[in-house]
């Protein structure tokens, strides 16, 4: 891996916590993700599964975590299996986790080779009534490929019918909305690298570069500091472009006196970072462009105040609402009987920004959380609000990423990447 080795206390507690959630005499199962073939011989690059990273440290194919709290022989109260490397397997691909670089990265003693798992796998059922299995429960969740995760869960009910299932999704959803110290400082790494390709491009963009050659500065700049790349598909929406929210060709020239709207991040040791920036073509805003500019930061502004301990998701996005609805006002893009006449179910004001302000964001850039649940300290939210005219030929959206504090207002983890318009055209024009 590019990152630099993750200190193992961090997996150690996240499966404490976990094990605390469980009911008795129950034992719990995490997989690592497959990995996806194109055609031929050629693959997708691989991704670990978020939760048995979160769980592990582990970050290779074909890993199985068991956590048994109960477990009768304490050595197998937690159990990794992993792929046997080989010689063979060294010279092709590098050499996989031996046991003990496992128990360094993990803190997990007890290390199967997976050729011996369902030997193993056996005996721990016989000494437990319930078992946990991962199901990707996210509300956002869209998934048409059955995973290693789905395909082991219909393996394990058929060989054990007789077993309780339970789910672990209500439970990581919980602990990972609520981030460790030591994930924080990972997340404000991958926020410290995307502000160093922020800071690149501002350096770069001039009338005539095309939006693929902006994402490959950014890119030149994530791998550079230890990122693998973005932490999404990326943005680079110049002109009327950015009025289409997940516009992601970048194949277009960047013209004089238009906007360019990034929304580019770099993941760090699997964390993720979200920004949205809105910068000049040409270095200098035209007036009516610097005017919406100013609104839709402000708006961003005053939103992350209202990220505090027990805000409630609905309640949070109602009062996002309303700033907008004043400034769309002040900027003459809605009138008083536009708002006097609007369907409460979609308010005026989604004319002009129609998608959500914020997501949790962590080991997924939409990250778990449940939104029906007040919010907490040490949840990490992005705020982004946007204002989106087509008619004028441009979009603007702003984004940062932030802590909630237990008192106060959120710690920003992109303060130090420019924002104000007037910062922004200075490092343009330098």
């Amino acid at each position: 891996m590019k990152y630099l080795p993750i200190d193992r206390e961090l997996f150690i507690k996240n499966r404490k916590n976990f094990a605390a959630q469980m009911e008795p005499k129950s034992l719990a199962i995490f997989n690592s993700n497959d990995i996806y073939p194109i055609s031929a011989d050629s693959t997708m690059p691989f991704e670990q599964h978020r939760d048995i990273f979160y769980l592990s440290g582990v970050d290779q194919e074909e890993s199985v975590l068991v956590i048994f709290p109960n477990c009768p022989n304490p050595k197998n109260r937690e159990v990794l299996f992993l792929k046997e490397t080989n010689e063979h397997i060294a010279v092709w691909e590098g050499e996989k986790l031996t046991k003990e670089k496992a128990f360094e990265t993990s803190g997990i003693k007890t290390v199967y080779w997976l050729k011996d798992m369902e030997k193993v796998l056996f005996e721990l059922m016989t000494q437990c009534d319930t078992v946990y299995i991962n199901t990707n429960e996210h509300y956002r969740a869209n998934v048409e490929t059955e995973t290693r995760e789905a395909r082991f869960a219909k393996w394990l009910k058929d060989k054990y019918p007789a077993h309780r299932v339970a789910k672990s999704n209500p439970i990581l959803q919980r602990l990972r909305s609520v981030k460790d110290p030591i994930e924080i400082a990972l997340m404000q790494k991958a926020c410290d690298i995307t502000e160093k390709g922020f800071r690149r491009v501002l350096d770069f963009v001039k009338p005539g570069v095309w939006e693929f050659e902006i994402e490959a500065e950014f890119m030149h700049e994530f791998l550079r500091n230890r990122s693998k790349g973005f932490a999404y598909t990326p943005i680079i929406a110049s002109g009327n472009n950015a009025n289409v929210l997940h516009y992601v060709e970048n194949n277009q020239e960047c013209k004089a006196g238009d906007l360019i709207l990034f929304d580019v991040a770099a993941e760090y040791a699997n964390y993720s970072s979200d920004l949205s920036r809105t910068i000049p073509v040409s270095g200098k805003f035209t007036k009516r462009q610097k005017e919406v500019y100013n609104a839709v930061l402000k708006v961003k502004d005053e939103a992350t105040k209202l990220l505090v301990p027990g805000t409630l998701w609905a309640e949070y996005h109602v009062e996002v609402g309303k700033l907008m609805t004043s400034e769309l006002l002040g900027l003459g893009l809605l009138d008083k009987a536009d708002v006097q006449n609007e369907n409460p179910e979609w308010p005026a004001y989604k004319k002009y920004f129609m998608h959500g302000t914020s997501h949790h964001i962590g080991l997924d850039t939409h990250d778990y959380g449940i939104l029906t649940e007040s919010m907490q300290p040490n949840m990490v939210f992005t705020v982004e609000p946007g204002i989106y005219i087509p008619d004028e030929g441009f979009g603007i959206r702003l984004e940062d990423d932030v802590v909630v504090q237990p008192s106060g207002e959120p710690f920003n983890l992109m303060a130090n990447i420019p924002i104000k318009a007037e910062e922004i055209e200075d490092l343009m024009n330098q």
